[in-house]
């Protein structure tokens, strides 16, 4: 593990090269040096897009082909695109509506759900655990809002829909209202930055902590101690594991119902 080992921040930091610790047991890991300008996590966002092709395709071809689906794979894949439609497209934007942003929806859940699962695999990552990842994914549900909300009102009409109507004199009404717009564009900045931080940070500070759970064993290697620490450090690892599997689909759900709201929103103004 020479030259990933100084910090505990190392394994779910970016860099230059790929780990394969099943590849050599003798030295634990083979490294593989990834030629400019790819880093580990663009590989794993592509990786995510394959498999977003490789799922959802097939799908989507079965679905038009059957009206029943068969077998378990299928019939799970079909259930998230369904729920993600019915429990989260439609009550968040509603009516019809809704089905219009279903292939971004069901795009940004997928890709984050793959994402944050290929950081559980030995020598992956989540590319979810990286800012820049996820600020770009808030800059696109940004841009779905306001593609979105000025197509449904005009360029200059969504804009001064996001104040609400205030009964207020006229006399203070202007400075009110410049008061309150000024004040809703920054929320709605707020609220994808928000956005973009919450599923970074939720998924970095999960691998921070296997991480440094795991880094126990390194710390009591070669004394008493270890016969007592890492059977510890391996079951709570393991804990932390499952937990983590249920915080990737959480997490992807949540991302996706935050784009709908936020959709939603810019479509039905105050």
């Amino acid at each position: 593990m020479a030259g990933h080992s100084e910090s505990p921040l190392s394994h779910v930091l970016d860099r230059a090269t790929i780990e394969f610790p099943w590849w050599n047991p003798g030295t634990f890991e083979t490294s593989l040096t990834l030629p400019w300008p790819f880093t580990k996590f663009m590989v794993m966002e592509l990786i995510a897009g394959l498999l977003m092709v490789a799922v959802l395709v097939p799908t989507v071809r079965h679905i038009a082909r059957t009206q029943v689906s068969r077998g378990w794979f299928m019939n799970l894949v079909e259930t998230l695109l369904l729920f993600i439609r019915d429990e989260v497209a439609r009550p968040a934007i509603g009516g019809p509506a809704a089905d219009r942003f279903l292939p971004y929806l069901w795009t940004v859940f997928f890709f984050v759900l793959f994402n944050n699962l290929l950081g559980m695999i030995p020598g992956g990552a989540s590319a979810t655990g990286n800012i820049n990842v996820t600020a770009v994914l808030a800059l696109m549900t940004l841009g779905v809002v306001l593609y979105s909300g000025m197509k449904e009102m005009g360029a200059a009409g969504f804009w001064v829909a996001l104040v609400p109507h205030m009964e207020v004199p006229a006399l203070i009404r202007p400075a009110l209202w410049g008061l309150m717009f000024f004040i809703e564009i920054a929320g709605l900045f707020i609220r994808h930055i928000v956005l973009s931080v919450r599923l970074f940070a939720n998924m970095f500070a999960g691998h921070v902590v296997l991480t440094v759970i795991l880094g126990f064993i390194l710390t009591v290697w070669g004394t008493t101690l270890q016969y007592f620490v890492v059977p510890a450090s391996l079951g709570g690892v393991i804990l932390l594991s499952v937990l983590e599997l249920f915080v990737a689909v959480l997490q992807a759900y949540i991302f996706t119902f935050l784009s709908a709201l936020f959709i939603g929103s810019a479509i039905h103004p105050h």
